[in-house]
């Protein structure tokens, strides 16, 4: 107790103004004061700065390092992605060819119409849409039927439509039963054709004034 009472003595009538006169240990403790005071004051004034900008540099870092791996990945892959291209616009290439153009819808309508017809069906209503429907590069033309026959014969209408080398597909189908036990079907069928490139480019302009007109009707 009484080296703590004399260290403790030590700290008694210090003079602030002059440190230089202290005893050792009030000297010692200001030391690691001011020592303190530098370093959090250097934490707050500059390094605290550097420390953001140390964290910032690291989270860039790793960002990096995943796009490169990113884009490691995808150089290692392009020769898929490419082979994947290649089949993609074989494929859209085939599909396109299912789709007639615009000489070629009057003879899509006269096969729809005989494959009724070849199936012994009776058409009370064959009704090409008066207008095509646009699209971004292909024309769809509805066309209202209503046939009349009997099941069988209908059901193997509606199949021999799928196997028209050219697209055509059965929508909004109703069956009610006709006279004498005869089955009618009501149903849309829609034809397709592909714009040529005159009409593409129509079709592109319409489409970007009619963009453009909505943009300013906004303002």
């Amino acid at each position: 107790m009484g080296g703590i009472k004399q260290l403790l003595e030590q700290f008694k009538n210090l003079n602030p103004k002059d440190p230089g006169v202290w005893p050792p240990l009030p000297k010692a403790a200001l030391l690691v004061l001011v020592l303190v005071a530098i370093l959090v004051a250097g934490y707050f004034v500059d390094w605290s700065g550097q420390l953001e900008a140390l964290e910032a540099g690291r989270s860039q870092e790793i960002k990096l390092k995943n796009d490169y791996k990113s884009k490691k990945q995808q150089a290692v892959n392009l020769d898929l992605y490419r082979q994947q291209l290649r089949e993609i616009d074989s494929s859209f290439g085939a599909l396109l060819k299912q789709l007639p153009n615009k000489s070629q819808m009057d003879a899509l309508l006269v096969d729809i119409n005989q494959a009724g017809l070849g199936r012994g069906l009776q058409f009370d209503l064959f009704k090409p849409a008066p207008q095509e429907l646009l699209r971004e590069f292909y024309a769809e033309l509805p066309i209202t039927l209503k046939i009349n026959g009997n099941y069988h014969d209908i059901g193997q209408f509606a199949s021999d439509i799928g196997q028209l080398s050219r697209i055509v597909t059965l929508n909004d189908i109703a069956l009610a039963t006709g006279k004498e036990g005869s089955i009618v079907m009501d149903a849309t069928a829609k034809t397709f054709r592909y714009l040529d490139e005159e009409e593409v480019a129509a079709q592109r302009k319409a489409v970007a004034q009619k963009a453009a007109g909505a943009k300013a009707a906004k303002k």
